[in-house]
């Protein structure tokens, strides 16, 4: 069942930006291989393989959907994703799921869940910690919180050579709101990926290809977004960054040929309502 999605010119400035970006990145899959292993990873973490009811937010591409829908039985699922433009394709992988097409931090997501899952989304949160508030009043007794994002060393030879990205909590505060929120059996894991590259342009290519914009209105969360100067690549610029990455995070890949690298880094958190 397909709720009326949200319009664009309901969403913030800064959401609107994230939802193009996403729209336009029609090769997603293809590049977000890295994305994919994490929600494989993040399944492992379902202790139960029946549930009472699911939410899943910032559902994408479906790569976590399908997933759970191979994986789970569920006598509710409500599936939330900011782009409209994922509505067919989403609902085509799980026909009985209400979707709910919007900004995950202001619409109705109802309660009562078992489990709320969300995989390589909240990092765009404009307050990813507030989150876990909310959560903690749609979850019912014995529910289980399940979430993957990423850390301040995610993209970080993108951050060193440009200054642009996201600003990732620690572990210290996702913990600290998980416990203020009454959540218990708190685990929290990281995992690293560097990832080699045939040359910088290719790097750009790539986080172009997830979505990703080094524009910085879409990157850097501001309560004053008139403050934001975006980001413009010149010739220049592009030189100088070719030139860096290759001073500074260059290396060999597995068959011994000249490469640079891209970091991710990965968080998975998993916490139960008591």
């Amino acid at each position: 069942m397909i709720e009326t999605p949200t319009p664009w010119s309901d969403l913030s400035a800064r959401k609107q930006t994230i939802a193009r970006h996403f729209a336009k990145a029609n090769t997603y899959d293809q590049h977000a291989y890295i994305q994919q292993h994490i929600c494989q990873n993040l399944l492992t973490y379902i202790r139960h393989p029946s549930q009472d009811s699911v939410l899943e937010v910032g559902a994408g591409t479906g790569q976590m959907t399908q997933l759970l829908a191979a994986a789970l039985q569920s006598k509710r699922w409500i599936i939330n994703e900011l782009c409209p433009q994922q509505t067919a394709h989403l609902q085509s992988i799980l026909p009985t799921a209400q979707l709910r097409i919007g900004d995950a931090e202001t619409i109705d997501l109802d309660t009562n869940h078992s489990l709320i899952i969300s995989a390589n989304a909240i990092q765009w949160f404009d307050d990813p910690l507030r989150f876990i508030a909310q959560c903690s009043t749609r979850l019912k007794p014995s529910g289980q919180l399940l979430l993957s994002t990423f850390t301040a060393n995610n993209f970080l030879q993108i951050k060193s050579l440009t200054g642009q990205g996201l600003q990732y909590p620690d572990s210290a505060a996702w913990q600290a709101a998980l416990h203020n929120h009454g959540f218990d059996q708190i685990e929290l894991s990281t995992q690293r990926f560097d990832i080699p590259f045939a040359k910088p342009y290719e790097v750009l290519k790539h986080m172009k290809g997830t979505g990703v914009s080094t524009n910085q209105t879409q990157l850097i969360r501001l309560k004053e977004e008139s403050e934001v100067t975006p980001f413009v690549w010149t010739k220049a610029r592009l030189q100088q960054f070719e030139r860096e990455y290759w001073q500074k995070f260059s290396g060999q890949d597995d068959h011994g040929q000249p490469c640079v690298y891209l970091t991710y880094e990965a968080l998975i958190i998993s916490a139960y309502q008591p």
